[in-house]
């Protein structure tokens, strides 16, 4: 008789933002001809860059003929592209070979297929509040218990929380956890780890034969050169650690679907040896997925041209724009914000001590903005906002004016 995998049903509520839409759409319903502004979602709006476009044609025009068609490629990823990315560490100080770089659809994919190569049993701590599919894969996965709608958090997950008092980035664990997740700059608060800060992480997970899982997606934004935007910059970590990124952000690939992660050779855990971790990796990799697109390989290689580069770095720096009329705006009025410096997103309190879900309501009922309650990262999200600043300018300032001249403070 065929089940279901029953740790689905373990799944608190739907989806943080599909919950969203599903709210934002009961609103339109009861208010017909009214415009929401949308400051939710981590979806990138600006078009691909010339060199990006001209790269994805020339992928297609490969096709096009005997010469040049490709059917499956490396389930590794093209090697050009693998160099390239080589490269790309080596500009930051990190050494990698081209056999320890997985390209993929996406880092998250990535991220919630990596947990997959880890044993069953093993513990996991994750920041709080930290990006939801961290969590929703490991319940699915079986290794947490039922969701606890007291504490607002899953049994069996140890949370680290990232709070104000600790400048959003928790310390490390006070007990022995086995898989580390750790998002920087981090989606949704917007704080980037120091090296200080990740060489405590790194020191933990050596000692304990733990391995941090760390998500780059946002390194990107990184403007402070002092901030690590590879936690292989970090002494010891490719023994403890691997690393997923992405070209959504770095691009604007979201809807494109390009990723990567780095998985060292170096790294082990309690019953492996070195160059395991990566082996395994290799097979999930070779027996679940058959590479990412030619076509839009092509498309990443031409984003990390010279040229490619320049001209992503200039969709980065309109989005870090908008980030900084958020922050402007919204501490002009008085709130407390936090993040917009390094990273994409703004974390901003709620007013007078309101839960998330019912300050999204006051929001969007007083304002027409649609932004991301903090409680559906963690329970340390709760009393939080998070803002994005992926947008058309006009419509971010357009959302600002409004908060600024609607919102009953």
């Amino acid at each position: 008789m065929a089940t279901i995998n029953s740790n689905y049903n373990k799944l608190a509520a739907g989806y943080l933002f599909p919950e969203i839409a599903r709210r934002t759409r009961a609103f339109l319903e009861k208010n017909p001809g009214v415009k929401v502004m949308r400051l939710g979602i981590g979806n990138t709006t600006e078009p691909l860059t010339p060199s990006v476009i001209k790269g994805l044609f020339s992928g297609v025009e490969k096709l096009a003929s005997v010469d040049t068609y490709t059917g499956y490629g490396d389930e590794q990823g093209d090697a050009r592209l693998r160099e390239a990315l080589k490269k790309q560490y080596a500009g930051l100080g990190v050494n990698l070979d081209i056999g320890e770089i997985f390209v993929s659809d996406g880092a998250k994919p990535d991220s919630g297929n990596i947990q997959s190569i880890f044993g069953q049993d093993n513990i996991i701590a994750v920041q709080d509040p930290a990006y939801p599919v961290y969590v929703d894969t490991n319940v699915i996965a079986g290794r947490t218990g039922f969701f606890n709608k007291q504490r607002g958090l899953y049994d069996g997950i140890v949370y680290m929380p990232c709070t104000e008092a600790n400048g959003f980035f928790s310390p490390v664990p006070d007990q022995k956890v086995d898989l580390i997740y750790i998002c920087s700059p981090n989606n949704p608060t917007g704080t980037v780890a120091t090296k200080e800060q990740l060489k405590t992480f790194v020191d933990y997970a050596r000692r304990n034969k733990a391995v941090i899982i760390f998500d780059a997606a946002y390194s990107a934004f990184i403007k402070d050169d002092s901030l690590p935007k590879s936690i292989f910059q970090i002494d010891g970590a490719a023994e403890c650690a691997l690393e997923i990124n992405s070209f959504s952000k770095i691009a604007g690939f979201t809807g494109v679907r390009l990723g990567w992660a780095v998985v060292p050779k170096a790294l082990t855990v309690e019953n492996s040896e070195p160059g395991k971790i990566n082996a395994l990796w290799n097979r999930r990799q070779s027996t679940f997925f058959n590479g990412a697109s030619n076509i839009v390989q092509e498309g990443g290689l031409a984003a990390l041209s010279e040229q490619g580069a320049k001209e992503c770095r200039g969709l980065i720096d309109y989005y870090m724009d908008n980030a900084l009329i958020i922050k402007n705006g919204l501490t002009e009025i008085g709130i407390r914000v936090f993040g917009g410096d390094n990273g994409p997103y703004i974390w901003m309190q709620t007013l007078n001590g309101m839960n998330s879900w019912d300050f999204f309501d006051k929001l969007i009922t007083e304002t027409h903005v649609v932004g991301t309650p903090g409680s559906g990262f963690g329970p340390s999200g709760e009393g939080y906002f998070r803002l994005s600043s992926f947008g058309h300018k006009q419509d971010i300032i357009n959302a600002v004016d409004s908060i600024k001249q609607n919102l009953v403070i």
